[in-house]
């Protein structure tokens, strides 16, 4: 079997094309990101060792695991990141809550951001990225997480500080006010029938109560002492949660709350400024 027989055998099994290409460039130890290499090598036979390798990736992809945990990389906001089962793949919508940050922080000098539930690091770091004058912190639970993000943050050469903790809980959130604080919570409802498709995925990175918002709630409650006057605190949150999050906002005092679509022309982020003067 030659590479194109092979790339079109996995999408006659139900793979789109470019994750195909994805993992056979990966199983033939090329980048992820060379397609132009498999249309010179499009007749190239594949070895019974080759062919093997493909096929398994293949069968790992059609049981729903995230090609990100497959090839061990995932593409955000332009930073190439090192990812598995400890942490969430890192989302493309994702890159809108880095956009907004980056767009409220833009007339601030030497701002500080804090990153809640950092996962892999991905929006700690396409910050700290962007904006090599920002102190950015970032903060997780899981201890694991933390590691995965800490290496990748190490490989950049991105000088993000990780701590342990529960939101603002377990180290020194107390000492520290920042000009934006934003976070992608666990925001999907305990029995929400997707979930079924993310158990490659850590569920506690997931699932937040009966409706999905508890973190949320929790962050909203406790975020406005931990910000600068002016300050703004960005979320993001499920397809039809934003309503709900603009209530959370409000109630606690923020101003200005507004939410801002994703790819899709979803409104998936939502966020609000602390008042000038407390």
């Amino acid at each position: 079997m030659n590479i194109q027989r092979a790339l079109s055998h996995a999408q006659a099994l139900g793979l789109p094309r470019l994750e195909a290409q994805m993992l056979l460039l990966h199983s033939l130890g090329q980048s992820v990101h060379a397609r132009a290499w498999l249309i010179t090598h499009a007749v190239d036979d594949l070895s019974a060792p080759q062919a093997a390798a493909f096929d398994a990736l293949v069968q790992r992809r059609l049981r729903h695991e995230p090609v990100a945990y497959i090839t061990g990389h995932k593409e955000f906001f332009g930073l190439d990141l090192q990812v598995d089962a400890r942490v969430l793949d890192p989302r493309p919508d994702t890159e809108v809550l880095v956009e907004w940050a980056l767009s409220v922080l833009a007339d601030t000098p030497a701002p500080r951001v804090l990153d809640l539930g950092t996962g892999s690091g991905a929006i700690a770091l396409a910050l700290q990225s962007a904006r090599p004058d920002a102190q950015v912190l970032a903060v997780d639970a899981s201890a694991e997480a933390l590691a995965v993000a800490a290496a990748n943050a190490q490989r950049l050469g991105l000088a993000v500080e990780f701590y342990q903790g529960s939101w603002f809980s377990g180290w020194q959130a107390c000492d520290t006010q920042f000009d934006v604080i934003v976070s992608n919570p666990p925001y999907v409802a305990h029995n929400d029938p997707h979930l079924a498709a993310l158990r490659f995925e850590p569920l506690s990175a997931l699932a937040s109560g009966a409706d999905g918002l508890d973190d949320l709630r929790h962050i909203t409650a406790q975020a406005l002492p931990h910000l600068t006057p002016s300050g703004w605190l960005l979320l993001e949150h499920g397809f039809d949660q934003a309503q709900a999050v603009q209530d959370l906002l409000g109630n606690q005092g923020f101003t200005a709350v507004q939410s801002r679509p994703d790819l899709a022309g979803i409104l998936r982020c939502s966020g609000g400024q602390s008042p000038k003067v407390k």
